[in-house]
């Protein structure tokens, strides 16, 4: 029988399976890693907007607003590629500073630092931390047409000029990451954030709001919202990379913020969305390992990605080493809830991020037999409502994800 390495952390596990009961689901990813010469001339050629030198002029501050460790951008090839150009341009290296889009995660260590821009970048240039709590580093900008008051990180005002450097990839009720999300959530305030987030339930029905999800765009509240708020910051010049499963850039966009980002999600949408004819009764996905699988809120992606390409009532089995356990100390305090419902309700009441991703999770876990391949350990395991993965057993019929945090799943029937 054949054997496919699925990625977990920054390893693999191997899984012998029966390719008369097995169907593998995985986008194609043939396409090679963009060189320097080819990326250049991509940012040479931007949508609805000037190429960023004829913008920026010599004495001008600009701002490089990057993911964190959570997400594999490219972005290390792309910020030695701008800062390159930037200096030729007549920008000075002290005139440039790069900010780190963590939203409400943890701050980037030094490690990820040299990682995420490599060494040369950041012993060259300035980086700046970006905290959503406080007051010290944030300015309110605004409010958006639902009345959310929009709190940034105040270099995006101080700045002259903002480049922003995101991955495309699906996301379970933002539609897509990258674009305006690098500076909401990924500068904003931890209230902001809040605000913004809480648009993607509906405290009525107690589940996800009409018009939000996976590769939803138009009509996506949650995602308008965003767009919103980031359009407070003037003079932005944004790119979005597609990458390979080894975070090598393999596409580009660049250019006007809303322009770039819907090709650059166009271009994702029609390459990555998977469909299949009917659910089986076993699915067994790799969120695609390190960054995707640090933490249970990321490996959650994939989670979501699964549950529609399974049965109901049918079985799961995620990889996801989770090195970094739950992704926050808070977030196994959600699951004291009786079931869903209740942790809804409670969600209701006292609004927090992670808790919305804990609704999903438990929600899927009531509708599905959950087994994970993890390090999590088994009282963690227990208050998830989840077992230990046995892989031995796989005598469903069933799905073979290799990339669950990366694709969508359409199924007919």
């Amino acid at each position: 029988m054949p054997t496919i390495d699925l990625k977990y952390g920054r390893n693999v596990v191997p899984v012998e399976y029966d390719e008369e009961r097995f169907s593998v689901l995985a986008a194609a990813n043939d396409a090679a890693p963009l060189d320097d010469r080819t990326i250049n001339e991509k940012l040479d050629r931007p949508i609805d907007a000037e190429p960023f030198e004829e913008t920026i002029s010599p004495g001008e501050t600009v701002l490089v607003v990057v993911p964190d460790a959570t997400r594999a951008s490219g972005s290390a090839q792309i910020v030695n590629l701008l800062v390159r150009r930037l200096i030729a341009n007549g920008t000075r290296p002290h005139e440039i500073a790069i900010i780190f889009a963590t939203g409400i995660h943890r701050p980037v260590t030094r490690e990820e630092k040299d990682e995420i821009l490599t060494p040369f970048i950041t012993q060259r240039i300035r980086t700046i931390d970006h905290r959503a709590s406080g007051i010290a580093n944030l300015a309110v900008v605004g409010e958006t047409s639902g009345g959310i008051s929009v709190s940034l990180n105040g270099a995006l005002l101080d700045s002259d000029h903002v480049i922003t450097i995101g991955a495309v990839t699906f996301h379970y009720f933002a539609g897509f990451t990258g674009g305006r999300k690098l500076i909401c959530p990924g500068l904003a305030s931890e209230r902001t954030v809040e605000a913004t987030h809480k648009l993607a339930f509906d405290c009525e029905t107690l589940r996800r709001r009409e018009g939000v999800g996976t590769g939803l765009l138009a009509g996506n509240a949650v995602h308008e919202a965003f767009l919103e708020a980031a359009k407070f910051v003037k003079n932005v010049f944004s790119i979005s990379t597609v990458v390979n499963d080894a975070g090598e850039v393999t596409d580009l966009f660049c250019g006007d913020l809303v322009a770039s980002h819907l090709a650059a999600c166009d271009a994702v949408a029609a390459k990555q969305t998977l469909r299949i004819e009917a659910k089986r009764d076993l699915v067994i996905v790799s969120c695609g390992g390190s960054p995707f699988d640090v933490n249970l809120i990321q490996a959650h992606k994939a989670l979501d990605a699964a549950a529609k390409a399974c049965t109901p009532g049918g079985r799961i089995i995620l990889l996801a080493e989770c090195s970094e356990g739950t992704g926050r100390a808070d977030f196994i305090d959600w699951f004291e809830a009786e079931n869903s419902n209740a942790l809804a309700r409670e969600l209701c009441d006292r609004y927090q991020v992670n808790g919305q991703t804990a609704w999903n999770f438990l929600s899927i876990c009531e509708r599905f037999d959950v087994e994970m391949m993890t390090t999590l350990d088994h009282k963690t395991l227990g208050k998830l409502r989840v077992k230990k993965a046995d892989l031995r057993d796989l005598s469903e019929t069933g799905y073979i994800l290799p990339n669950g945090a990366k694709v969508n799943i359409n199924a007919s029937r």
